[in-house]
């Protein structure tokens, strides 16, 4: 993408990393359920849900930096010497397993692929939307009764038999479409309302990002002394009360009021939510389902992400002045998270339920 001479082969190249992503997200995951067990594991997905939401967080920080001091090129052309080195890590570290021959489910993949895309086009594009949302109605019924009577379904239908996983990728879902909506417009109303450059709009997210590190560090020690599906309910609250303070005051009421103590609040509600997520997400799976669990986790993950930026965007595009476009972003903003929240009650409750 550094390389790239415009926005279409922008697009092209973003498409091509996430056919990589979406093969070593899942892969990452499953590996850590086959390596660890017990309390091992707990503490191994917590760490794997920390760590994606810190990388998130200083990702923002480094891409400003280099926007700043370089060109934009160079925070594309970085993580290049980062996949080298995982590969050479992979290499010597990961061991060479036996595997059974698969069929493939290609026909699951394409309806999948079509109807999501065709999904977010639908929200958020400028010509022919309706046609879109026609075809993102039809492929994704189409994907569903494929993978009802495909015999290696890409996304095998009984992972939804699970009260509380099914609940986890509804939390994930709507929690990620705040995320995604939240760690974009927020940088952006920064730099258009308070005139920050993209390095002091990068330096402005530390008020989340440490926070959420520290939570993250400690997130594995409070694992063995409270319930999973309260840490989560906990930090969804958290992250409730931040973005609802920012919602209350407006971002009118400047920096620190506005954007920094609230990112303290949503922060922490961060550390304290993506690692109960993934494990409430694989929960009950048996080693067969394990690898298709971890795809579901990471694929809602992306997708809800994808599908929350677009809605808030479509849903506020209507305002041209950067003060009212933020301020109602974060109604909306917070609407997801409401439904998040109640999403996470699910979680409780067939928690509860398993433990009766």
């Amino acid at each position: 993408m550094g390389l790239a001479t415009n926005g279409a082969m922008i697009i092209a190249m973003r498409a091509i990393q996430g056919i990589g992503s979406s093969i070593l997200a899942p892969s990452t995951l499953a590996l850590l359920m086959d390596n660890y067990d017990g309390t091992m594991r707990t503490k191994a997905i917590a760490y794997y849900g920390a760590t994606g939401g810190l990388g998130a967080s200083f990702g923002l920080v480094v891409g400003g930096i280099i926007t700043s001091y370089f060109s934009w090129r160079w925070g594309f052309f970085l993580n290049f010497p980062i996949g080298l080195a995982m590969f050479c890590l992979s290499l010597k570290f990961l061991r060479s397993e036996k595997t059974t021959a698969a069929k493939i489910d290609g026909l699951g993949t394409l309806l999948s692929v079509i109807g999501l895309s065709s999904l977010v086009y639908s929200i958020d594009g400028t010509v022919y939307r309706l046609p879109a949302l026609i075809v993102a109605v039809v492929a994704l019924i189409g994907f569903v009764f494929q993978e009802y009577r495909a015999q290696e379904p890409l996304m095998p239908l009984a992972l939804f038999k699970d009260a509380q996983r099914s609940y986890a990728y509804l939390a994930r879902f709507a929690y990620l479409g705040f995320g995604m909506a939240y760690f974009f417009l927020t940088p952006l109303a920064m730099q258009h309302v308070y005139g920050f450059s993209p390095l002091q709009a990068a330096i402005g997210f530390l008020p989340e990002t440490l926070p959420q590190f520290v939570m993250a560090t400690v997130l594995t020690r409070l694992a063995l002394r409270v319930s999973n599906s309260k840490l989560l309910m906990s930090g969804m609250i958290l992250t409730f009360v931040g973005v609802g303070i920012t919602a209350l005051v407006g971002i009118q009421s400047g920096y620190v009021v506005a954007i920094a103590l609230p990112m303290v609040i949503i922060g922490i509600g961060q550390g304290l939510v993506l690692s109960p997520l993934t494990v409430a997400g694989v929960a009950n799976t048996t080693p067969k389902m394990s690898g298709s669990a971890s795809g579901v986790v990471n694929t809602v993950h992306q997708i809800g992400g994808s599908v929350g930026l677009s809605i808030v965007v479509a849903l506020t595009s209507q305002y041209t002045a950067p003060v009212a476009a933020y301020d109602h972003a974060v109604l909306w903003i917070l609407a997801l998270l409401l439904l998040a929240i109640i999403f996470s009650l699910g979680v409780l409750k067939a928690t509860k339920g398993e433990t009766h």
